[in-house]
């Protein structure tokens, strides 16, 4: 065999190396686009365990809140220039404020057409056609947080019998 032979390799050989380079680094491309959605996943999740964290909390400080507003609508009108009624209500403010910063919001309720993911009727009122299957009365605010229903609104609806 002569020299020149010898030195230029076969061209099959040079594209079967290619192939299996090409394989590689498809294969690399590949782990490398799953390892960046796992980085994002594990955001997410962490982002997700979060949330499902405060939402305990806010669950239990929610119902200190209804409290609180109740406690505050049932203060004597002649006591409400009264400090302590001042305070009080800068208090139920403040915690307002916590909850508004949480991404928690109240879920509207009277003169809302009654709406089964967000309001549970406990009675229906009866009422003119005007009011049919409107929410006519609150008695138990709904929250949502971050968009989702945390806690539904319990709610009177007015149903116009014919």
């Amino acid at each position: 065999m002569s020299k020149k032979t010898e030195a230029k390799p076969k061209p099959n050989k040079v594209q079967e190396l290619e192939a299996k380079c090409n394989e590689y680094l498809d294969g690399w491309k590949r782990a490398q686009a799953d390892y960046q959605n796992l980085q994002k996943q594990v955001v997410k999740e962490k982002s997700q365990t979060i949330k499902f964290a405060q939402r305990e909390i806010i669950e239990e400080l929610l119902s200190v809140y209804d409290n609180f507003k109740m406690a505050v609508g049932h203060i004597p009108h002649h006591q409400e220039a009264e400090d302590w009624v001042i305070g009080i209500r800068h208090i139920l403010k403040q915690l307002k404020s916590i909850l508004e910063n949480a991404a928690v919001h109240e879920i509207l309720t009277v003169g809302e057409k009654f709406n089964p993911e967000v309001h549970e009727a406990v009675e229906q009122v009866a009422t003119d056609e005007q009011h049919d299957g409107l929410v006519v009365e609150e008695v138990k605010p709904g929250y949502k947080m971050h968009g989702q229903v945390i806690q539904v609104a319990k709610v009177k609806v007015g149903v116009h019998k014919k």
